[in-house]
């Protein structure tokens, strides 16, 4: 039920969302540049990975060096508006279409945290990541690690229809209110670094 639903959304969601996504396409072009999509591989069901796709918020811009110059320097006016609508999401849907993700469920992080995971923070993965969940609507950016991956763990065990459904109404009203987009100091959060090297610091 919860696939069939998904998949249903995610389709309607791009027919519905067309003319939006093609104008935020041809804005970022013309602004950024290409490519309009980033694409990252991020684990998935079991820590699979996959590709996820979002609309593109950041500049190329380099130092004398060839590296990336800081987050918080790339990400433009136009870039912090996308986010903080959550609109730079939209192309998860294509995600949600083929099955790699959910509407609902753990977000997908990066592949290097992987072993940096307790076994508990770990169970996570258990379920399909989503594009919004049980932390994200409880906090979302501006909360701990520990108290995300407590939230994810939360939500495997309880995972139910109505629970999913009730994450979307309150998503719709944090993106409304823009609340917790970025962590105090950081642009969106700062990286995980494993919760026994914190504790242990």
């Amino acid at each position: 039920m919860k696939r069939l639903f998904d998949f249903l959304c995610s389709f309607l969601g791009i027919v519905l969302l067309s003319p939006v996504i093609l104008i935020i396409a041809l804005l970022i072009r013309i602004k950024l540049g290409s490519p309009i999509v980033f694409k990252q591989q991020r684990p998935g069901l079991h820590g699979k990975p996959f590709f996820v796709y979002k609309f593109r918020t950041m500049t190329d811009e380099r130092d004398e060096f060839g590296d990336l110059l800081p987050d918080h320097i790339r990400l433009t006016s136009f870039g912090k508006l996308l986010r903080k609508l959550s609109l730079d999401e939209l192309p998860q849907l294509f995600n949600v279409l083929k099955g790699d993700i959910s509407l609902v469920g753990p977000r997908p992080l990066l592949m290097e945290y992987l072993d940096l995971y307790t076994p508990e923070q770990a169970r996570r993965h258990e379920v399909r990541p989503g594009i919004t969940g049980w932390a994200q609507v409880n906090g979302r950016n501006a909360i701990s690690w520990e108290e995300k991956f407590k939230l994810d763990v939360w939500y495997v065990e309880n995972q139910s229809f109505w629970l999913d459904l009730k994450i979307l109404m309150m998503t719709f009203v944090k993106v409304f209110k823009s609340e917790g987009v970025s962590q105090q100091g950081h642009v969106t959060t700062e990286k995980f670094k494993g919760s026994e090297k914190n504790e242990s610091k």
